[in-house]
This record gives structure tokens, sequence and C-alpha cells, in this order.
């Protein structure tokens, strides 16, 4: 740890990778970062999730690719357990398919396996504070992942009092746009996008945009253009 952070006020991580020197590497140097204390390593998603049961972590590196319990169902059984143990997904490319499964189970951060120390580190201080954190490079192969997906929902009746315009909206913060980008899209101001942002959160109970893209998924309102 850094000088002057104690290991109170550190932020407690435990690393899930079935490769050893891909787990060893990311607790060293996660362990030479302020603020952050590595208070485990699991080989798998078994012991990810019983090692964030016995050591109470806040946040959990998750490797999608593991045997005997990948990182999608353990994401699932934590989000369900503890739900306090937020997940930052480690991903490769060829994961594109496992990525919407990790988003649906909980998972609140996504990262590339090549992500820099700095990149971790301020992704896991974002997820501890209940934020998302995905890397744009993930996000786009989210979208194209989407892509291949289940087709939008067929019945008119919009779940949890949508209206069209605000499950329109929903969709393009699905498809990875920004406020201003889905305002030059509809050709609204800003201002009403994110009045109509902040109505689909309340509606449907989401707190950020990475929820809000899982519940568009969930409902078949995520379409890609």
């Amino acid at each position: 740890m850094g000088a002057g952070v104690s290991a109170a006020e550190a932020i407690r991580v435990v690393v899930a990778d079935d490769q050893r020197v891909v787990r060893e590497g990311l607790a060293t140097i996660l362990g030479l970062l302020p603020g952050i204390e590595v208070v485990g390593e699991a080989g798998d998603g078994e012991e990810a999730v019983a090692l964030a049961g016995e050591l109470a972590p806040e946040v959990v590196l998750m490797d999608l690719r593991m045997p005997r319990c990948d990182g999608v169902e353990a994401t699932r059984r934590l989000h369900d357990a503890a739900p306090s143990v937020k997940v930052i997904v480690l991903t490769t490319y060829s994961d594109d398919r496992s990525l919407v499964s990790a988003l649906q189970a909980g998972a609140r951060g996504f990262l590339t396996k090549d992500a820099g120390a700095e990149q971790v580190r301020q992704a896991i201080e974002a997820v501890a504070r209940g934020d998302a954190a995905i890397d744009p490079a993930v996000q786009h192969h989210l979208v194209e992942a989407v892509a291949a997906g289940p087709p939008p929902l067929q019945d008119p009746e919009l779940p949890d009092g949508l209206t069209s315009r605000e499950a329109e909206i929903l969709s393009l913060v699905a498809a990875g746009l920004t406020n201003t980008e889905i305002a030059a899209r509809l050709v609204i101001s800003e201002a009403t996008v994110k009045s109509h942002v902040n109505h689909v959160f309340t509606k449907t109970g989401v707190h950020d945009r990475a929820q809000a893209v899982a519940y568009a998924y969930r409902h078949g309102l995520a379409s890609v253009e």
C-alpha cells in the first residue's frame, strides 16, 4: 500500500483468475497501488465466491473463463448472496458472448486484460463507491455482442410504465450512446434527454447506466443499428 493509506481506508480486493501467472501478477501490481489491499486470490469461480464470503472484500476482479464455475456464474452467485461485493470482469475480446451475461449477472465493471495499472485502480475505486466502470473498448464489444442477441420485445406493452420515448432513449443508452449523442440523434435538447433518463432510472429502479443496459437486455428493449 502507498504511504499514508491505512488498512482500514484501503479497498479490499480479491483477484480471481485460473492462470496463476496472471493472478499473481495482478495481485502484485495492485498491492503496490495506494488505497488498495489484495486480501485473497482465487483460481476459479467456486473459490472466488467462497473467499468473498470469508474475507468480505469490497471488489472482486473476476476472469470470465475459469474451470468449475466460470466468471458469469460466480458473479451471479455473488450478486445474490453478497450484493455489497462489486465485481469487475476481466475480459478478452474472445469473450464477447459472455459480456452481456456478465452484465445481467450483476457485474459493475468491465476491463480488458491489457488494462494498465492506473486504469484498474480507477475502475476499482469507481465500483467501490457505487459507480460503474466500463472500458470504452469493452463497451464497443458489448454492443457488438448484443447485435447477435435475441430480438427486441414484440409485446407493445412496455414494462414498468415506460413511455415509448423513454423506451427509445433506453435502447440508445444500451447501444452505448451518451446523452449528447442521443440528443443529436433524436433532435432534442440534452436536458430533455437527461430528464428522460432520470425517469427511466426511477421507473425501473436502476441506479446507473450499467444497470440500465442490463435492464434493457432483460426486457428486450435493446437494439443495435
